[in-house]
């Protein structure tokens, strides 16, 4: 059973975007995670450019008046993902120490669908510092495509860890929602009870209207859903198991960072890890 995480009353809020200067101005608690948080804020941003980018590119290419603006927009594009790289230069220790903090965690399937997702995200890092070696010219015999698939492969498997994670919690929140539901003496349902009554028995139709219902009562949960969906349709294009376009993949990727953006402005919508 999944254990929901205490939250520490205080009066302090730590600025989401912290300037440098931050433990004069604000006092900042923890000045190295107010840093590492304005750099993914940074990071978050550049991924939209890329995939506005990626996505305006798509829509305007059958365009014969728009060429140049498409090859400008491809070429901004790439400059972003190599931007990106070196942003992510640091991650792989920040994955370990995530892994390793993950490992601590006391239910079982958490515990390893969440450290194998960091692993493989460090194993990710790694490949992608190669990747970014090869680009600026410091590595020039590193095989490019050879690397970039094992990238691909750990994202992945990192993203379906993630899922995995999601979809137990989700399975938890259901079966307590039907064990509330069997618990309730007839006369003291409200409203709520009564509809999940109603929906235990009505197959398909009945299952996603309470799936509905578990998600809206749970936004951090249902914004990690919708974000590990979103990221999946990048490797699964790349690895030939479910082919789509950069369209798709450019509005999925821009949806992915509009919820980092969220997360990371208002902390208490990220899912507790």
């Amino acid at each position: 059973m999944v254990e929901e995480s205490s939250r520490k009353a205080s009066g302090y809020t730590q600025p989401w975007f912290c300037p440098s200067r931050c433990k004069t101005l604000h006092r900042c608690r923890n000045h190295s995670r107010c840093r590492r948080t304005k750099d993914h804020a940074v990071s978050t941003l550049v991924r939209v450019t890329q995939y506005t980018c990626m996505l305006l590119s798509y829509l305007m290419e059958h365009n014969a008046d728009k060429k140049k603006l498409v090859v400008k927009l491809r070429q901004l594009e790439s400059n972003m993902s190599s931007s990106r790289k070196m942003f992510r230069l640091g991650n792989v220790v920040h994955a370990l120490v995530a892994a390793r903090k993950t490992t601590q965690m006391p239910d079982v399937v958490p515990r390893f669908c969440l450290t194998a997702s960091n692993l493989t995200r460090a194993l990710y890092f790694v490949c992608d510092a190669a990747l970014w070696l090869k680009s600026v010219g410091l590595q020039p015999d590193i095989d490019k495509p050879k690397w970039q698939n094992w990238a691909t492969k750990f994202y992945y498997v990192s993203i379906l860890m993630n899922l995995a994670r999601d979809w137990y919690e989700i399975s938890w929140r259901l079966e307590q929602a039907v064990q509330e539901v069997e618990t309730k003496a007839n006369s003291s349902w409200d409203n709520h009870h009564q509809e999940l009554n109603r929906v235990k028995h009505d197959g398909l139709h009945g299952f996603l209207l309470l799936l509905f219902q578990i998600l809206k009562r749970h936004p951090p949960l249902l914004l990690d859903l919708v974000k590990n969906l979103c990221d999946l349709s990048g490797p699964l294009d790349t690895l030939g198991i479910y082919k789509t376009n950069p369209g798709v993949i450019g509005f999925c990727g821009i949806l992915s960072s509009l919820v980092g953006i969220l997360t990371l402005a208002s902390p208490h919508l990220k899912l507790q890890q």
